[in-house]
């Protein structure tokens, strides 16, 4: 049994979040209605684990690097990270028994997959790590792994949820939706959504069967491979980071932890 579960949240792959426009603009009124639906799976995920009998569940804001929560939503018996600020994941370290991603979704270039991207939906055509292409669930699994943490649910759309399969074995899933193109989706029930996410969560947490970290071989090649030249050109410029061609750069990381050179 997992005692102590970190949550990991992106908001377009939450439930009854059918259209870009629900998360493309945040001041939009629709807006409002898509933290309204990122603090109900992120409570029926907390709510799972400790039906699963988890002792302490901490939860990240991570979409566009925070500010979606409404934390008077928020389970109370949830610790909420204040300090991603830091670094991108926040209080993480191997005190945590799993992580759990909510509201994922598939890595850029990915067949019938809502609002695939990876980080950026503009300028990153492909994140090749090891020569395999990998999206924001492996970068984050990288990171749970690097504490030897191992991410052990994920809900999003089918195509995200199909792709943590691929990755990282034997997990449980909860898909919330199926893309009808990039920008829409065929939603389930919100109630539903919600009943799948509480009882993969619960399920992960009484899991027995051992889920390995997602670990890299190290030193690990990074290569980007971006849409244009001059989103290369930024690149480049950084520290221990090589040209390959007009649109692609690499660099050789000795840490999980250095994934992310843009």
């Amino acid at each position: 049994m997992l005692k102590r579960i970190y949550i990991h949240t992106d908001l377009e792959g939450i439930s009854g979040i059918d259209r870009i426009e629900l998360v493309s603009d945040t001041k939009s009124p629709e807006y409002r209605y898509s933290i309204e639906r990122l603090m109900a799976d992120v409570n029926a995920a907390a709510d799972g684990a400790f039906l699963g009998g988890a002792e302490h569940v901490t939860v990240l804001d991570s979409h566009g690097g925070g500010g979606n929560f409404d934390l008077s939503l928020l389970d109370k018996r949830v610790e909420f990270d204040t300090k991603p600020g830091k670094n991108w994941w926040g209080i993480l370290d191997d005190s945590y028994s799993g992580s759990f991603f909510i509201g994922a979704h598939a890595m850029a270039g990915t067949l019938r997959a809502f609002l695939d991207h990876t980080q950026s939906s503009i300028a990153i055509y492909n994140y090749i790590v090891n020569g395999r292409k990998m999206g924001e669930l492996a970068q984050w699994a990288m990171v749970c792994g690097h504490f030897g943490v191992p991410v052990v649910m994920v809900s999003g759309d089918e195509a995200a949820v199909n792709e943590a399969s691929q990755f990282f074995g034997d997990i449980e899933i909860a898909p919330v939706k199926k893309a009808v193109s990039r920008n829409k989706a065929r939603l389930i029930p919100n109630g539903e959504a919600e009943d799948r996410i509480r009882s993969a969560a619960k399920a992960a947490v009484e899991k027995n069967t051992a889920i390995q970290p997602f670990k890299p071989l190290l030193p690990m090649e990074i290569k980007f491979e971006f849409t244009r030249a001059d989103y290369c050109d930024a690149a480049a410029e950084k520290a221990g980071v090589e040209r390959v061609d007009a649109r692609a750069a690499r660099k050789i990381a000795n840490s999980a932890l250095d994934f992310w050179y843009w």
